[in-house]
């Protein structure tokens, strides 16, 4: 054999052995292969067991405080002031004096109409006695009664303008700055106003609300699902502009009845004692209006929600140990927890723990979380 052949032998050969040993690791790889699949990935996640409660609502609404009456002083005569009879930013009582106006020439016009008025009387007794032996026409003795009674009239009105030179409060309450002084020039019917008394005890705290809210709370009140006080009016807590609560306790009041074409909103009142006077007109605060009680809800912890506009989802874990996506509405918040109205039902296991490693169809190992590791909720803030 010469070197030719020899070689073209020995290369024929080793392709045959490489051939050969990939036959047989393509064999033995079949043969690996032919043994059982593995098992899937399970994961751990907690879940809480659904049981429907009940909450109590509360709509947290911002507004603004009110006076609970306020009255602007104005003179109902012409004149100089003479005197200021009050101290700015005082307490004044309904029909106290606060301004003197000059009185000089109604005491004069009053003098004379009761001159008048005595020289009218005379007149009359003196034409109805000759009316008696008809000395006097009948429409003489009638117009000596008319002039009596004009003379009366016109004693009364100048006793009564007499009295305007007194200018007083009409109203207990607070009196803010003066805006005359003395020998200032004061008019009847001035469009601006002398000073301003405001009652600040009780005052008034008005909010906006919706009117699907307002039917809302007029229906729980009818029902009884509102605590109320002794006049049958829902109760209000007040938070002041720095955080604090305001001692004492509130009331509502509806008060407007027309909806805002606008908003759809209906402007509501509170009324609250405010014996010390720390609220004054035009604070900003919060009003927390008990708004009664919501039956058949469930609670969540917010980690266990996919948060959506009007639906969330969360993950629910069937009786495979399967993980279920539920579309669920969620209404409002209790702390950390959301209010669910819709899409649960009792038994559900909800997935509150694990929630982020897990995708609907996937196996789960279950742990239950205790119902006393969760906190009593507070409460229900509107949202």
């Amino acid at each position: 054999m010469n070197n030719n052949a020899k070689h073209n032998y020995m290369s024929s050969r080793r392709h045959i052995l490489t051939a050969g040993a990939a036959v047989f690791f393509l064999v033995a790889c079949s043969q690996e292969s032919d043994g059982p699949p593995p098992e899937p990935m399970t994961f751990q996640v907690t879940v809480q067991e659904m049981q429907s409660t009940s909450v109590s609502v509360i709509n947290e609404l911002p507004g603004r405080t009110r006076a609970y009456r306020v009255a602007e002083v104005r003179p109902q005569v012409n004149g100089i002031v003479e005197e200021r009879l009050f101290t700015e930013g005082s307490e004044v009582e309904a029909g106290e004096q606060l301004y003197q106006i000059d009185d000089a020439t109604y005491q004069a016009a009053h003098k004379k109409a009761v001159a008048n008025l005595r020289t009218a009387e005379l007149q009359a007794q003196r034409y109805a006695e000759l009316s008696k032996v008809d000395a006097v026409s009948r429409q003489a003795h009638d117009d000596a009664q008319a002039a009596y009674l004009q003379a009366q009239a016109e004693v009364e009105v100048t006793r009564i303008n007499l009295d305007y030179t007194k200018v007083l409060s009409p109203i207990s309450g607070r009196i803010g700055r003066s805006a005359v002084t003395e020998g200032a020039l004061v008019i009847n019917g001035q469009p601006d106003a002398m000073a301003t008394v405001q009652q600040l005890d009780p005052i008034y705290v008005d909010v906006t609300q919706s009117s699907v809210e307002i039917m809302r709370l007029r229906k729980a009140l009818a029902d009884g699902l509102i605590r109320q006080n002794e006049e049958g009016a829902a109760r209000v807590k007040l938070y002041l502009e720095d955080g604090s609560v305001y001692q004492h306790e509130g009331a509502l009041q509806f008060s407007e009845v027309e909806v805002s074409e606008g908003t759809g909103s209906v402007t509501i009142r509170a009324q609250f004692p405010n014996p010390d006077r720390e609220l004054l007109p035009g604070m900003f605060v919060h009003a927390q209006i008990d708004s009664g009680q919501v039956s058949g809800v469930y609670l969540l912890p917010n980690q266990a929600l996919m948060l959506g506009n009007e639906m969330s989802t969360v993950y629910v874990v069937d009786d495979e140990n399967r993980i279920e996506a539920r579309r669920v509405r969620n209404a409002r918040m209790v702390d950390n927890q959301w209010v669910i109205t819709e899409g649960l039902q009792d038994g559900d296991r909800v997935v509150v723990e694990g929630r982020q490693k897990v995708r609907p169809g996937a196996q789960v190992e279950v742990t239950v979380q205790d119902v006393a590791e969760t906190a009593e909720p507070k409460p229900a803030l509107a949202q």
